[in-house]
């Protein structure tokens, strides 16, 4: 069954981000979580990668770690507001804006919104652009959080931990069937993000 293969893929995500998650960070965490991605998108039939493209596939693709781009960002109320985010499929997803995180990164003064997906159960959600986008990491954006999809490093000291060493690309960046949520004007960040994932295609 399709569902029982995607309830094991959403395990195996939550898995790595956990294993990242009590191990604080660093290198060999993220190392892992790289090497654990490239084998889900290589073997598991819930690969996002279209059928045709896991047989030659060679890994995604990163930019160098950084221990800098591990922040830990202070979480700033706002007043909620409901938002229908585009996606890659034209239909709108609806969030609520409930707060924001800020938090610096490469001498810079960042503010990125926090979103609650408006959907059974709910989650966290931070995707992001930077001036990399649409040149060194995919135009639309990356995804930092999405707690549905087990993408979350908790928080230390009552901050959110934020890793753009485990920045993502959504799932519609390597095929169309998938539809994402895109980021924001208001997480368009003015700085080059020279941390996680790239997109060379």
């Amino acid at each position: 069954m399709d569902e029982l293969g995607l309830l094991d893929w959403k395990r195996r995500v939550f898995a790595l981000f956990a294993a990242v998650r009590a191990a604080g960070g660093g290198a060999a965490a993220v190392a892992d979580w790289r090497a654990g991605r490239d084998a889900l998108f290589a073997e598991h039939p819930q690969s996002p990668l279209p059928a045709a493209a896991r047989a030659g596939f060679a890994g995604l693709e990163y930019h160098p770690f950084d221990p800098a781009a591990r922040v830990a960002a202070e979480l700033v109320p706002a007043e909620p507001a409901r938002f229908e985010l585009d996606t890659s499929a034209g239909e709108p997803m609806a969030f609520t804006r409930f707060g924001r995180a800020r938090f610096a990164l490469g001498g810079e003064a960042c503010e990125l919104e926090l979103y609650w997906l408006e959907a059974y159960g709910g989650g966290l959600f931070v995707p992001f652009a930077d001036a990399t986008s649409g040149k060194e990491t995919y135009g639309a954006g990356r995804y930092l959080l999405d707690t549905v999809k087990g993408a979350d490093l908790g928080t230390h000291d009552g901050r959110l931990v934020l890793d753009f060493n485990l920045a993502y690309n959504p799932s519609c960046s390597y095929d169309p069937r998938w539809a994402c949520p895109l980021a924001p004007p208001a997480n368009r960040l003015a700085l080059a993000v020279r941390a996680g994932e790239r997109h060379t295609a």
